[in-house]
This record gives structure tokens, C-alpha cells and sequence, in this order.
């Protein structure tokens, strides 16, 4: 059944979608503190394009969010989930340790310890990934299936709040005192998260249970084989995580490379801050509203497909942008379209993978997706450092578009398939 227009906007005001916000916005403020914010950072500080490109590595725990799924699934933590619940008690201890990971990092010089740098961001990363994980499981056990594309939308949406602190924010502040105390600041809005973590109302009671004593490999067996089986017996996994692999090709390369190539042309951080962080993210923010209304009209097939057609239209613009150069004008328009198609997408994308997870192993489900998202983002970046410096922008982005094309042929093949039952 279609819900009216009204129904879908009004949907946004409970309680638990509110919850879901801010847990998006917690989810959000670390990403682009250890990817563009971090890229801009090194570029300052006389760091390569193929070093900055090879930098996504720190992010490598985003790709080994399936080794803790399952124990975020299954393994109480002691004082915590008897009171916050499995999912909400895993949240807060992503949330401590992202507090200590971003002040760390902040207190590092790059240009005189590289590998130091790397060490904290990885320790960013692997909090992160840890709290995305909780959250994750948290808002599609929350919410019935009417409100999936709701949840994913307002998720989204908090989460590019928390991008544009990170991003805008992060640059304002480094512009005006230093990268130091623009870290440090970031690590005190995770008390965002840490908040609507001990005040969400939690999605079961956990009840504690006698533990049974296993062997290792049995052990290995229930947490871990169990739940991917049943994961990959209910899909077509050469197909899936194909799409996902070149879903990722246009939001991965623009969302990397978009920063080094601004600083090329010769914007300056706080152009960068105004156009490509404050409007941009506001326009990813409408784009993400309008994915959670019209997944729910439009159905997932149609909100997949304008999504990708959207970043192929994206990375045209930023390969006429490289051509014009210097020029705030268009900038705001290649900006305003890569932005609201990268919010439009991300919430057709999470409810996308959303409708392969079943409880209790909604976090081992997710998880395990999403990694796959993650790990195409590490070599995707890394290719695209490297081949940023041995081609011009113009062509770079040219060839960035053409990646995005068997995209579309993947998802039109897929569900043309499950259509007719095959």
C-alpha cells in the first residue's frame, strides 16, 4: 500500500526516527574525519595525491565490519547491555573510544610522522565502524517495514549533518585556530551520540541467559557461519555485490578525490567550507529527504536507477569544472547536483541492503554488506590517487563516469531476473 504524501512527512516525528537522527549524526562526524577532511589536512601538508589516495587504508576496518557483526549480535557486554540493551550498549562503546581515537588524532603532524597520523585515523576508523555496526542493527529493528524507508532517510539525514560538522565545520575551525583543536571539538560532539544512546528507547530487554561452554570451532560455527549462510542462501551473491561494487564507483571517487582536486584549481578552505561543505551537505540533506519519500512511491528499482544516472551526471560537471578552473558559480551547481543525487542515493542504497537482513543477525547482515561497500571504496580510492596524478582532471572524472554505466545494466539484469522468479 502507498502511503500519502502527509503520512511520509509525518512520519519523521517519531520518536524513534528522531533517535535515528541523531544516531546518524554520531554515525556521520568520524567518516570524513579520516577521508576528505584528513585528505585536505595532508595536502596542506605537502603530502602526494598517491599517498592521500593510499590513505584510505586507515578505513580498512569499515571493510571488517562482518568479523564484529556477529559478536554485536551475539556477545552481552558486562554492566552495559543488561541496562542499555545488545545494540545501544555496543553504540556507547564505539562512542568512548571514538572521544579518545579523534583527540588523538588531532594531536599528530603529519607532515613530520606520517605513519603516526595513520595509526590514530585507523583507531578513528575502527570505532566508527563499531558504533555504525550497533546503529545499523538498532534502526532496522526499530522500525517495521513501512517505516524502513523513513528510518534509512532520517539516518541518512543525521549522518550528513554530522558529515557537514566534520567537513565545513572541521575547516572553519582549522582555518581560524588549528587542525588540533578542530579534532578535539569534533571528539566533544560525539556526546551527541553518547546522549541519545543512554535516552533511545532500546528495541528489546535483554534477558541473561546461562552460557553454554562451546568449543573454539564450534563457537566460530554458531557466531559466524550460521548467520552468513543464511545470508548468502537468499541471494544471488555474484550479482549483489557486483552492483555494489560499481555503485560505489561515482559516490567513492567524488567523495575522495573532489577535495584534492578543489585545492588544485585553487579554492581556498573556507570556499571549499562555504560551497562544497555547507551548501553541499544541504543539498545531500534534501537528497536524502526526498529518497525516504519517494522510495516508498517509487519503489527501490526507480530510486536506484535516478540515483546512479545522477552520478553519472555528477562526474561530467566536475570534468567541465576542471576545464573552467577557478569559477564559484559552477562549482555550486556541479556541487549541488553530486550532493543531493549522493543523499538521494544513500537512502535507496540502505534500504537496499536493508531488504537482505533478517533477525536476529541483523547486524551480521549489514555488517557483512556494507563491508563489501567499504572494501570496494578502499581500492576504488586508492586506484583513483594514483590515477589522479598520472592524468588530467578532465579525463579523470570523464573515466569516472563511464564507471558508473554498468551500474545501471546490473540492477536492470537483477531485478529483471527476480521478476521473472530466476
Amino acid at each position: 500500500m502507498v502511503r500519502s504524501w502527509k503520512t511520509n512527512f509525518l512520519s519523521f516525528c517519531d520518536r524513534r526516527i528522531l533517535s535515528l537522527f541523531l544516531f546518524g549524526f554520531s554515525s556521520g562526524l568520524p567518516f570524513l574525519l579520516t577521508l576528505s577532511t584528513l585528505s585536505i589536512w595532508l595536502k596542506e601538508s605537502g603530502v602526494s595525491n598517491t599517498t592521500i589516495g593510499c590513505f584510505v587504508l586507515v578505513t580498512l576496518p569499515y571493510t571488517l565490519k562482518f568479523l564484529w557483526g556477529p559478536l554485536v549480535d551475539k556477545m552481552p557486554l558486562p554492566f552495559l547491555t543488561v541496562r542499555l540493551g545488545r545494540r545501544r550498549s555496543w553504540a556507547l562503546m564505539g562512542q568512548l573510544g571514538l572521544v579518545v581515537t579523534l583527540i588523538g588524532l588531532g594531536g599528530t603532524h603529519p607532515e613530520q610522522d606520517i605513519f603516526s597520523t595513520a595509526a590514530w585515523a585507523l583507531g578513528v576508523a575502527s570505532f566508527s565502524a563499531l558504533q555504525d555496526v550497533a546503529v545499523e542493527a538498532y534502526r532496522i529493528e526499530s522500525v517495521g517495514k513501512d517505516q524502513q524507508g523513513t528510518a534509512a532517510s532520517a539516518m541518512a539525514i543525521g549522518w550528513q549533518c554530522g558529515v557537514m560538522a566534520s567537513g565545513a565545520g572541521a575547516l572553519y575551525i582549522a582555518s581560524f585556530f588549528s587542525w588540533e583543536i578542530a579534532y578535539q571539538l569534533m571528539a566533544l560532539l560525539i556526546g551527541v551520540g553518547i546522549v541519545t544512546t543512554l535516552v533511545s528507547p532500546s528495541v528489546s530487554v535483554y534477558k541473561p541467559t546461562p552460557q553454554k561452554k562451546h568449543s573454539f570451532r564450534k563457537w566460530v560455527n554458531i557466531t559466524y557461519r550460521v548467520p552468513f549462510k543464511l545470508l548468502f542462501h537468499r541471494l544471488n551473491w555474484p550479482l549483489v555485490l557486483s552492483f555494489i561494487l560499481f555503485f560505489k564507483v561515482g559516490d567513492t571517487v567524488l567523495s575522495v578525490m573532489n577535495s584534492p582536486f578543489l585545492v588544485d584549481v585553487g579554492f581556498t578552505k573556507i570556499e571549499i567550507a562555504h560551497t562544497a561543505k555547507m551548501f553541499g551537505i544541504s543539498a545531500m540533506i534534501v537528497g536524502g529527504i526526498a529518497g525516504g519519500v519517494l522510495l516508498n512511491r517509487l519503489g527501490i528499482v526507480a530510486s536506484l536507477t535516478i540515483a546512479i544516472t545522477f552520478q553519472f551526471i555528477s562526474s561530467l560537471l566536475f570534468a567541465i569544472q576542471a576545464l573552467i578552473g577557478h569559477h564559484i558559480g559552477f562549482l555550486v551547481l556541479v556541487v549541488g547536483l553530486e550532493n543531493f543525487s549522493g543523499g538521494f542515493g544513500c537512502t535507496a542504497f540502505i534500504v537496499y541492503l536493508s531488504s537482505f537482513c533478517r533477525i536476529p543477525y541483523t547486524a551480521t547482515h549489514f555488517a557483512l554488506l556494507s563491508s563489501f561497500g567499504s572494501l570496494a571504496r578502499i581500492f576504488l580510492s586508492m586506484g583513483a590517487g594514483a590515477l589522479a596524478d598520472r592524468v588530467a582532471w578532465p579525463l579523470f572524472f570523464t573515466l569516472t563516469a563511464l564507471g558508473c554505466l554498468p551500474c545501471l545494466c546490473l540492477l536492470w539484469f537483477f531485478f529483471e531476473r527476480k521478476e521473472r522468479g530466476g
